[in-house]
């Protein structure tokens, strides 16, 4: 089955926003035809293309509901197919790395040198620490065959 294409609007022209987003669903679209994906999926997210095709309130409107469709079937795939956007996993543990690891290190640094100002040594430290997992991840998905070639723009 293929997938329902998101209709024009006019307003695509005039708002680069809207024009930007409607063209991020379009390219995932794209991108989520080139894998298989179980006909269950694909009548979900023919459902919500529909829902935006259908859609008639104002461009600022439409612009949070393209968001939150292209959100939707983003996390559909993840939970259901466990499959992810290019450098998901990177940016997820890039905050994760700051949080878990980052944090800590930089108590450490600043409670050991007797000056809590050194505590954003620890930061750029976690920072590290999340994107080389997260590129480990990243690219773990890609051999695995389990990452879209979709970067959202």
């Amino acid at each position: 089955m293929p997938f329902t294409p998101q209709t024009f609007r006019p307003s695509f022209e005039v708002n680069p926003k809207l024009a930007k987003a409607a063209h991020n669903l379009s390219s995932l679209l794209i991108a989520i035809g080139q894998k298989s994906i179980t006909p269950g999926h694909e009548q979900k997210i023919n459902e919500m293309v529909a829902g935006v095709n259908d859609f008639s309130s104002p461009d600022p409107e439409l612009l949070k509901h393209l968001t939150s469709v292209q959100v939707g079937i983003l996390k559909l795939l993840e939970n259901d197919l466990q499959i992810v956007a290019k450098n998901h996993y990177q940016g997820q543990w890039l905050a994760i790395g700051m949080a878990a690891f980052g944090i800590p290190l930089g108590v450490a640094f600043g409670a050991s040198l007797g000056n809590m100002a050194f505590m954003g040594l620890g930061l750029p430290i976690g920072m590290g620490i999340g994107i080389a997992v997260g590129t480990a991840k990243d690219t773990q998905a890609l051999q695995e065959g389990r990452q879209l070639n979709w970067i959202s723009k």
